[in-house]
């Protein structure tokens, strides 16, 4: 009995794992949040997705970082397009909640995709006073 419980647990994981996986590539956007204070990731933090517009920015999707201070596809279930993108880290919501200050309510990050096949990764690194942010992998 055990014997076959693990040759079926073995065969759902195989055929399970190539449809998380082309999901996973299927997204094109991830972001990624440490905070350097406490060196540790920032959960519970909400990014929203923005499309440069001609009368400003239109907003595609929003998602809350999971306790590894990841979002692993951010982008909406749309066909992606080139063109100017933003994402703005909700920064001051998630000091206020561990009772702390902080000098940048939001964190706007703007960046260009002109290849939609490829995957683009923001990572941010915070701090109360200060952050820094890079084309991650």
């Amino acid at each position: 009995m055990l014997k076959r419980y693990l040759v079926l647990s073995v065969a759902t994981a195989a055929f399970s794992l190539p449809s998380l996986v082309y999901a996973a590539q299927q997204n094109i956007l991830s972001v990624h949040i440490l905070n350097q204070q406490t060196g540790k990731p920032a959960a519970d933090v909400t990014v929203t997705l923005e499309k440069k517009a001609d009368n400003g920015w239109l907003q595609l999707n929003t998602a809350k970082t999971d306790k590894d201070g990841r979002i692993k596809a951010l982008w909406p279930e749309q066909t992606a397009t080139t063109g100017d993108y933003r994402v703005v880290f909700k920064t001051g919501d998630y000091f206020k909640k561990q009772n702390l200050e902080s000098f940048f309510p939001e964190i706007p990050v703007e960046f260009h995709i002109n290849k939609v096949n490829e995957h683009y990764h923001v990572p941010l690194l915070l701090s109360q006073y200060g952050y820094s942010t890079y084309r991650g992998s």
